[in-house]
């Protein structure tokens, strides 16, 4: 849509055309200068963002400031953002960010100081795990550290159930029930009925986020969700691994009213330093702790130590303390190279005035 349609465009039905893709303030914000509008981000692509007003998608581009000024790239637009849009030249130009109510970040692969925004104002965060070689309770366990540091709730989606023997699902939902307390859906991503409490699930107005493994089955769910045909691909017989078909994130609008966003595979579920210290992840162990003899118990080798008790006693999986202890490490490594880097960068800010 080229921005000489802009006038006269937005009408007063505008805010319940938001309402369609997401919006859920009472009332919308004033403009930044009379003509501009705002749009919701639902595709990232590398130089260009396709926006979309509650009635059409349309190419926007970030303004210079949005796309290289910002030290963070986490605070640049990502699928999900609420953008101020403004015609210049014949052209759609994004020119401001609305501030994020939720925000699911991960550290940026590769970068040691970096963190990288996946989606922003989603409320359910849907990790997608397959009941095959993807089942790994550890990554499941990151995924859920990572979520609790977003403000969005956690739901685990187990799909490929129909490649299960006669018996084989309770031991699944027994394993996820250890893991997490968090709401927890088994399903065949390829049958309507099997997917029909998940979607009753997602409320009009909700935005929800797909994240998990390629092959894990996120775009075979989201075809059925939404109704779209998305690219679909095979999972590799040796590895039990899946290509990339979702190559870019995207937000696409389902029928019961609630939004959705896929995003590629993630091979590194990498900590941002920012989650929360305390989450019910671990409550388990968080408990037990409570009855140790000392405090700062490392539960290592200290005598009176009531979780390594539990590990002795069978009552706690060993596998389950060292992923805590492995989580804890790493996140407190990662928030202290990003106080590093943040006082770099004052360092550098100061230096530059």
């Amino acid at each position: 849509m080229p921005a000489s349609d802009a006038a006269g465009r937005l009408g007063v039905n505008d805010l319940e055309c938001l309402r369609q893709i997401g919006w859920l303030e009472a009332a919308l914000p004033e403009p930044p200068r009379p003509g501009d509008f705002l749009a919701r981000v639902v595709v990232h692509h590398r130089a260009s963002l396709e926006v979309h007003d509650g009635r059409e998608s349309f190419s926007a581009k970030p303004v210079p400031r949005l796309r290289h000024a910002l030290g963070d790239a986490s605070q640049r637009p990502t699928v999900g953002d609420w953008v101020w849009v403004r015609a210049r030249a014949d052209e759609w130009h994004v020119i401001d960010l609305l501030p994020r109510r939720s925000v699911l970040m991960r550290g940026a692969a590769g970068d040691r100081y970096g963190r990288q925004s996946l989606a922003a104002n989603v409320d359910l965060v849907l990790i997608v795990v397959g009941a095959d070689r993807d089942f790994n309770l550890r990554r499941i366990e990151r995924y859920l550290t990572l979520v609790a540091g977003s403000g969005a709730q956690p739901i685990v989606v187990l799909t490929k159930i129909d490649k299960l023997a006669e018996g084989e699902l309770a031991d699944f939902r027994e394993a996820l029930a250890q893991t997490t307390d968090a709401p927890t859906f088994c399903i065949n991503a390829k049958d309507s009925d099997s997917v029909a409490p998940l979607l009753a699930d997602l409320q009009p107005g909700q935005t929800a986020v797909l994240v998990g493994s390629s092959g894990a089955g996120k775009s075979t769910l989201t075809n059925r969700l939404a109704g779209v045909d998305l690219r679909t691909g095979a999972v590799r017989e040796r590895d039990g691994r899946g290509r990339h078909t979702t190559v870019t994130r995207q937000l696409v609008q389902l029928p019961g009213g609630a939004c959705l966003i896929d995003t590629p595979g993630l091979r590194e579920i990498k900590f941002t330093g920012e989650e929360p210290s305390e989450t019910p992840l671990f409550d388990d162990i968080e408990d037990l702790a409570g009855g140790c003899r000392f405090r700062d118990c490392s539960h290592q080798e200290e005598p009176g130590c009531a979780v390594q008790s539990a590990v002795a006693e069978g009552k706690l999986d060993p596998q389950r303390l060292a992923s805590w202890r492995k989580l804890n490490a790493e996140s407190s490594q990662r928030q202290a190279e990003a106080q590093e880097f943040a006082r770099r960068q004052s360092r550098k800010a100061s230096r530059q005035r």
